[in-house]
């Protein structure tokens, strides 16, 4: 195909050249009847550009292919055997896939560290979950990509599960060892659905992670915004292979996602494959080397410390990405929280992960000397600021074995059946209702239909405190917490 073809950003281009107007949503016409106070905000090209798809984009019957079309030279260029879109973010995509590989039924083995959006799945879907521990530093306090062997032992325990899952990259930038792990569950004829929502840009360079699809998973769900240069809400989920039916696929995201699908999303996709393909290896040589000096200078930074080889040791996970610049600031007497909180107030800089002693800054092929020289500058100045700042709270962290919790119910079960709300001190022994996850990185501490347990409450409630969010429990101050209705220790 020619890839240097971008169908929908080209029909866009047309249908502004030929002054279409349409009598269907959007309703603002273009911007037309759009409030000039908006219009100011968020600029007269963002409305001109958001049009209808169908019957606007296209005709009435898509006769055009411009998406499918779009989708196969997305397929062509990372070496998939399809692409599908997606305007609904990876939380769709991986829902759609769960769905695809099980048929809504049986036992799926997941990864323990996997995103909510996962947990928002088996709750749909009514799956038994089988959660394979994760690869847990207790010395980082971070939680790697499971490895073959936690997956192979899995597999020898539920070797009626339907498929696995795993996340890989994780938020912190580790990965899984993809190659082993699909080599484990092909061997038993079953498919691997990968959650590589932080791997966009992984095809494109060899300095980089293995990509999933060449590691040979079945499915691979990316976030384009995350890592590539997609507008927020981006997705694509690839796939390849004989053991998941693509109609089945493409029909459980029809089932989920919207049917006014933002043209824009789907422009930015296009387009940033097309620039990708063209030049993405040399931009991403330079972003890789711009990182590696913007590592190099803040490892100088007295207080702070930029993780790298810790993350790869025994262990640890199979690689990492070097773009997730994580830094650990309990150097400097403070935590990632109180860091992050400074940082957005003083410097106008936001980070993205922030825990008790790490903040990250994830780098992209948007980043320059400008832009990193900001965040240098910030983190100079974080230093100064640091002897001054209260002394952080303590969070209590809790073992991993702590974490894993007894799975006495299906989630969905848990999730829909007769509850209640408990005093948080009285929630331990209680089946949970309700998932509850320090946001970011998004991983769950409690997951409705576990059983709940004191060292995880101790955990939630002191790093509430020292300023953890918890974004979905029904009552985020954690005065009481959601769980089964007379369900108690025997």
């Amino acid at each position: 195909m020619d890839q240097s073809k971008a169908p929908i950003l080209d029909a866009l281009t047309d249908y502004h050249r030929m002054d279409r107007y349409g009598f269907t949503p959007p309703g603002h016409r273009q911007g037309r009847g759009a409030d000039v106070r908006t219009r100011e905000a968020l600029g007269q090209d963002t409305f001109h550009s958001d049009v209808l798809s169908t019957a606007g984009l296209d005709d009435r019957k898509s006769s055009n292919g411009y998406l499918s079309t779009a989708e196969q030279l997305m397929a062509e260029a990372v070496g998939a055997d399809k692409a599908f879109f997606s305007t609904c973010g990876s939380s769709l995509s991986v829902k759609a896939s769960i769905l695809a590989v099980t048929q809504g039924k049986g036992d799926l083995l997941i990864g323990r560290d996997a995103h909510k959006s996962v947990v928002a799945g088996l709750i749909l879907s009514g799956l038994q979950p089988r959660w394979i521990n994760p690869q847990y530093d207790s010395e980082l306090h971070i939680a790697h990509p499971p490895s073959p062997e936690e997956v192979e032992k899995m597999w020898q325990r539920y070797p009626d599960a339907r498929a696995a899952l795993i996340p890989s990259p994780t938020p912190y930038g580790t990965c899984a060892d993809i190659a082993k792990i699909a080599e484990i569950c092909h061997s038993r004829g079953k498919p691997l659905i990968i959650d590589e929502a932080w791997g966009a840009h992984l095809p494109f360079h060899d300095r980089l992670p293995t990509w999933a699809m060449d590691a040979g998973a079945d499915i691979c769900v990316v976030s384009v915004h995350k890592m590539g240069m997609g507008f927020e809400q981006g997705s694509i989920y690839h796939l390849q292979g004989n053991l998941v039916d693509s109609t089945r696929l493409s029909q459980c995201a029809d089932l989920l996602s919207t049917t006014s699908a933002n043209v824009m999303i789907y422009a930015a996709i296009d387009g940033w494959r097309r620039h990708m393909v063209q030049d993405g290896t040399n931009i991403l040589e330079r972003t890789l080397n711009l990182t590696d000096r913007v590592r190099e200078d803040i490892e100088q930074l007295e207080g702070i410390h930029v993780l790298g080889p810790e993350l790869i040791r025994a262990e640890a996970s199979h690689d990492f990405d070097p773009l997730h610049v994580l830094m650990d600031v309990s150097g400097l007497g403070i935590s990632g929280y109180q860091a992050a909180d400074w940082l957005r107030a003083n410097c106008r800089l936001d980070v993205g992960l922030n825990d008790h002693r790490r903040i990250e800054a994830t780098l992209s092929q948007a980043d320059n000397e400008e832009t990193t020289g900001r965040l240098l500058d910030g983190l100079r100045q974080l230093i100064k600021a640091a002897p001054d700042m209260p002394e952080p709270k303590k969070v209590e962290l809790p073992e991993w074995k702590d974490l894993e919790a007894d799975a006495v119910m299906l989630p969905r079960d848990a999730f829909f059946g007769p509850v209640e709300n408990v005093p948080f001190d009285e929630a331990a022994g209680r089946i949970s209702a309700e998932q509850i996850t320090p946001y970011p990185p998004g991983i769950p501490a409690v997951l409705p239909g576990e059983r709940i347990n004191q060292r995880v409450l101790d955990y939630l409630r002191s790093g509430a405190e020292a300023g953890m969010v918890l974004p979905d429990p029904a009552d985020p101050g954690l005065k009481t917490i959601r769980v089964v209705a007379h369900q108690r220790d025997s």
